[in-house]
């Protein structure tokens, strides 16, 4: 089974990474090495968080499409990117998130997989 594991970015999680980015991204190969040795990685990617602010295209009641600066959720977290992993189950999937030895809060969810 397929479960995304969404990785969200806090100012304070953003500021630790920043004061020592080599620890960081070392803390990071290290897991995804692990993971992927163990055959449990399907993919992911990290999204800019630093320099270009996020824009939201939402459609109004009229269907007319509306653009605002700013993610689409405001509020002290900020999506910073995610992992799919292929494991058994959800346990599996909250045992490797529980492991990214990072400061981000990490969301796990099922991918739908259709036929």
């Amino acid at each position: 089974m397929k479960y995304a594991l969404v990785i969200f970015e806090t100012e304070e999680s953003r500021r630790s990474i920043q004061a020592d980015r080599d620890a960081y991204r070392k803390a990071y190969e290290t897991w995804i090495g692990q993971v992927a040795a163990a055959g449990k990685l399907a993919g992911g990617e990290a999204l800019e968080t630093e320099h270009i602010a996020p824009v939201t295209v939402r459609k109004a009641s009229d269907g007319s499409p509306q653009v605002t600066e700013g993610p689409a959720q405001a509020g002290e977290e900020t999506l910073g990117g995610w992992f799919v992993l292929e494991v058994a189950d959800r346990e599996e999937a909250v045992e490797l998130a529980k492991g990214l030895p990072t400061p981000e809060t990490i969301e796990i969810r099922p991918i739908l997989e259709s036929a």
